[in-house]
């Protein structure tokens, strides 16, 4: 049987735009097997899961599940969790880091707060800190949600945790199953499609040196995405890479057509204007789905606008 990310990589389907939208990602580490809803079909109490979405709900707060690469055995509950927050909008990126033996602190976080790039909640009810190792590389395996994501999702996760990559976890879902295996990084939030071992690992290393390498990548997590796909047009146009280096301002417009201003830190701004089109011939978006026409971004053009000058006093 076909795999929907044969299909998708067959008729060369455009990554830019495909990110999921989230200002902030906050993590929880939960061994064993997943379900396809993880937070209420896994080890952790359905009745803490439920009451973190409902919490999370429009507050630009992400939840998800982790676990470290190898085998999934149920072997009981940890008596210690990882959990990470992450922030990634431009400027105000951050990555904290907390254990905690009862995950049910999680519901005392104010997810608001930390939706809008604020971590002193995260810091006091869970005593986090920044965290100062290595960034994290997030790599979806939920099969329960796609097969593809385990079949391809694990064997990256454990190559790179193999390989001495440290911040290698399991995430439960990232969206996009068709562009296995699906890749988040963290402090910055951009995602990534069709990855392998070693352009995680030059990821992760421009991202150490505080780099965006825009090959494979899906997106910036803190944007909608046709701001994902805008920012992307203007990293291509101007061979920008610095992490933090553009700010989404606006994005105006309604399907299929939007106008995104994009700012620099130096000042430059550009107008891009991405349209979203169908995806064809069709194609499965997940494995076992009908056909359908997946949505995609289309950078249409990308324009700098003239700086407006300083009046001078007289």
């Amino acid at each position: 049987m076909s795999r929907c990310t044969t299909a998708s990589r067959d008729f060369d389907e455009p990554l830019a735009g495909t990110a999921a939208t989230a200002r902030t990602w906050l993590l929880l580490e939960q061994p064993g097997p997943w379900g396809a809803q993880a937070l209420t079909s896994s080890h952790l109490d359905p009745a803490i899961g439920r009451a973190l979405e409902a919490a999370a709900a429009g507050t630009g707060v992400r939840i998800a599940l982790i676990r470290r690469p190898g085998r999934h055995a149920d072997s009981g509950t940890p008596a210690e969790r990882q959990v990470y927050a992450a922030h990634t909008t431009p400027g105000n990126a951050w990555l904290h880091s907390a254990t905690t033996r009862a995950p049910e602190q999680l519901l005392d976080l104010d997810l608001a707060a930390l939706g809008a790039g604020d971590p002193r909640t995260f810091d006091t009810v869970l005593r986090g800190r920044p965290h100062r190792g290595d960034p994290l590389a997030l790599v979806c395996t939920n099969g329960k949600r796609d097969r593809c994501c385990a079949l391809l999702g694990r064997p990256l996760a454990a190559e790179l945790a193999s390989s001495g990559v440290k911040g290698a976890w399991e995430v439960t879902h990232l969206g996009g199953h068709r562009f296995s295996p699906t890749l988040l990084v963290l402090p910055y939030g951009y995602a990534y499609g069709r990855a392998a071992a070693h352009s995680v690992k030059e990821i992760l290393q421009g991202v150490r040196e505080g780099r965006i390498v825009t090959d494979g990548c899906r997106g910036g997590s803190a944007w909608e995405r046709p701001g994902q796909a805008a920012e992307l047009g203007v990293r291509k146009a101007t061979g920008e890479h610095a992490a933090g280096a553009f700010q989404v301002l606006r994005i105006q417009g309604a399907v299929p057509r939007w106008e995104v201003t994009v700012s620099h830190t130096d000042g430059r701004m550009w107008r891009v204007v991405v349209a979203q089109g169908a995806s064809l011939p069709p194609r499965p978006e997940s494995c076992g789905s009908a056909l359908g026409s997946p949505a995609r971004m289309d950078v249409v053009a990308v324009r700098e606008l003239p700086r407006t000058p300083i009046p001078i006093a007289c």
